[in-house]
């Protein structure tokens, strides 16, 4: 039995194939753990270890199976370790990323305790004698148990009728083949009218040794976008695709007016050296105030004045990386290219804004501390009049709990801290607990916002100068959006 192997790394091989000495040789190192335990146990495998035997033990009496060494109590075992600690570490069920990640372990556990016999929820009930097993080295584990029991429990509630229709709509189609290819149309059919998910009727395909026919099923997928597409309402409106270069230095932190020169003009989606009165178009801007949409918070509007002219800004939008676009219409007289201007922002419409962005961090830190630290930000809406959040959470939030979150964010506006903006390299603002936006990309410096010691997060927006400016915050509605994901 391997319980540790050594790669020796000398070479880099480059796109030609040739083999370059590396100017540091290195040895990459690694043990496994638990095949050292199996050694120290006098055991031949992984789940002989006393850690796994106890976890295949309560899974057995759970579901009621005699065999420990059955496979599929294995899988049960290893999958309640790994979906517990994934919900721990803040990760919930969802359609997408590491969410469907473990939506996919969970159901498969619970595949495999359907292979059991097992008819009732019982993958949920598996986290005590985890947290029994591994709770001394994991105090989080203990700490957030009854956590990932409901998150588990409420996963197993939505799969068990789609798993019984499903298989039953499966086996019968194993049953009929004629070859070893189950047919693109039937897993259309379990995708589509039941809800059942492609990879796991992959799996079940894999372990009879049959494949599935994945051209049939992407045919037919095809084809339901297409009438999607058909059915929606919903105009496409066309940019011109417009490529700007260049870059624009945003002022909008400090001022709410500004001078600039004009470095370049937009006009059905051309560019263009004029924009004459009565013309919709683009103007950008060497510097500016205007905040354009970005992390939620809407683009700013106002006018940008010039001699004997008026472009009325109607919003604020990025373009590329570092271009901020003006969108509008030039009222009067005549914007050449280089023509200095002046810049003048809605103050009112901005000072809105930026008290109802204070308010979503305000919201988001005390959800995580109603809630849970499970609580990630998924989306939100920040403008004049209100904002929205969408955050990860497993159930809907109880009118108790809403009220807590009311009290504490309303606290904290009554504590009046300062909000302060810091530049600080990425890793310093980490170590510092300030949240970030999972799969979010960050550059090497990052602007971090603090609300006293209450909230800490990465955030480019405008903001309020003291909490107290907000005023009073209340929740007017709380929905489900998606799988996992509340409003």
């Amino acid at each position: 039995m391997e319980i540790w192997n050594l790669v020796f790394m000398q070479y880099d091989r480059d796109a030609s194939g040739t083999l370059n000495p590396l100017p540091k040789p290195s040895v990459d190192t690694g043990m496994g753990l638990e095949r050292l335990a199996a050694i120290l146990q006098g055991v031949h495998s992984n789940y002989e270890i006393d850690l796994f035997q106890n976890l295949i033990k309560a899974a057995a009496a759970l579901i009621g199976c005699k065999d420990l060494e059955n496979k599929s109590l294995r899988v049960i075992a290893d999958h309640i370790r790994a979906c517990s600690f994934l919900v721990v570490d803040g990760v919930i069920p969802s359609n997408e990323g590491r969410g469907y990640v473990l939506r996919r372990i969970i159901r498969r556990a619970i595949r495999h305790g359907h292979q059991l016999g097992q008819r009732e929820a019982f993958f949920h009930k598996l986290v005590a004698p985890l947290a029994k097993e591994m709770g001394e080295a994991y105090p989080e584990l203990v700490k957030a148990q009854s956590q990932v029991e409901k998150v588990l429990a409420q996963e197993e509630e939505r799969f068990a009728e789609t798993l019984d229709n499903g298989m039953k709509i499966l086996e019968e189609a194993i049953a009929g083949l004629e070859g070893k290819v189950i047919p693109g149309s039937t897993v259309f059919k379990l995708y589509d009218t039941y809800g059942f998910p492609v990879d796991l009727t992959a799996d079940i395909a894999r372990e009879r040794g049959l494949t599935l026919d994945m051209a049939g099923f992407e045919t037919r997928m095809e084809a339901q976008r297409d009438r999607a597409r058909a059915a929606s309402n919903f105009a496409v409106v066309d940019t011109g695709g417009i490529q700007i270069d260049g870059s624009t230095e945003f002022t909008g932190y400090d001022r709410l007016n500004d001078t600039a020169s004009v470095t370049g003009l937009f006009h059905d989606g051309e560019r263009v050296d004029i924009l004459k009165g009565g013309e919709e178009g683009i103007v950008v801007l060497d510097h500016t105030p205007f905040y354009a949409e970005s992390g939620g918070q809407v683009g700013d509007r106002g006018v940008i004045r010039l001699d004997g002219g008026v472009f009325r800004v109607t919003d604020t939008q990025k373009q590329g990386k570092d271009i901020i676009a003006h969108l509008g219409m030039l009222t009067q007289g005549e914007l050449c290219v280089g023509d200095e201007v002046e810049a003048l922002v809605d103050q009112q419409r901005r000072d809105a804004t930026r008290l109802n962005h204070s308010a979503t961090h305000l919201m988001h830190a005390a959800l995580r501390q109603v809630l849970g630290d499970h609580v990630q930000q998924k989306g939100s809406l920040v403008d004049p009049e209100r904002l929205r959040f969408d955050f990860s959470h497993f159930q809907p939030v109880t009118p108790e709990e809403l009220e807590q979150i009311e009290t504490l964010v309303n606290s904290q506006i009554r504590a009046n801290a300062e909000i302060k903006t810091r530049i600080m390299p990425v890793d310093q603002a980490m170590e510092a607990g300030a949240m970030a936006l999972f799969g979010e990309k960050y550059g090497d410096e990052v602007r971090v916002l603090s609300i006293g010691d209450f909230s800490v997060e990465l955030c480019g927006g405008t903001h309020a100068r003291r909490a107290g400016d907000i005023g009073v915050f209340k929740i007017l509605s709380e929905t489900g959006i998606a799988s996992g994901v509340r409003r």
